[in-house]
């Protein structure tokens, strides 16, 4: 096959923003907060039926019980929810996606938050976070 049929959509990326931060961050809430003010992207599809793919990746670490990353779309979680455990002094690859199908053409904010269970969560510890998200089209 050298060519799709017509008919077939091949899901266009259609704009792409990314943002990056790399302040260490910490929390002790075991409710999820904002991870990074910076760790944060803007994004306005231009039809309400695009999709918008978002990626985040950094690294992160929890001094005792376990840690959890997500995103979220505005105030909304999406539910990526990704888990860490307890692994003093070792630093964890942290990577999280979620495909949203926000049926909007307002302006969106997709940013990483997080939380513990019991002691202290980190991110970032002299790393770059980064979150990325591409508008497909639908």
């Amino acid at each position: 096959i050298t060519a799709l049929p017509a008919a077939i959509s091949t899901g266009k990326v259609l704009q792409v923003v990314t943002a990056t931060d790399t302040t260490f961050r910490t929390t002790t809430s075991t409710s999820f907060v904002t991870a990074s003010n910076t760790l944060s992207v803007d994004i306005t599809p231009a039809s309400s039926s695009n999709k918008i793919f978002v990626i985040v990746t950094s690294i992160s670490e929890t001094a005792s019980g376990r840690g959890y990353f997500t995103i979220y779309r505005d105030s909304t979680n999406l539910g990526t929810s990704t888990g860490i455990t307890e692994n003093r002094l070792t630093w964890n690859p942290l990577s999280m996606s979620t495909l949203d199908s926000p049926s909007s053409t307002s302006q969106l904010t997709y940013q990483v938050y997080f939380r513990n269970l019991s002691g202290t969560v980190y991110l970032n510890n002299g790393n770059t976070g980064r979150i990325t998200a591409f508008e497909i089209e639908g």
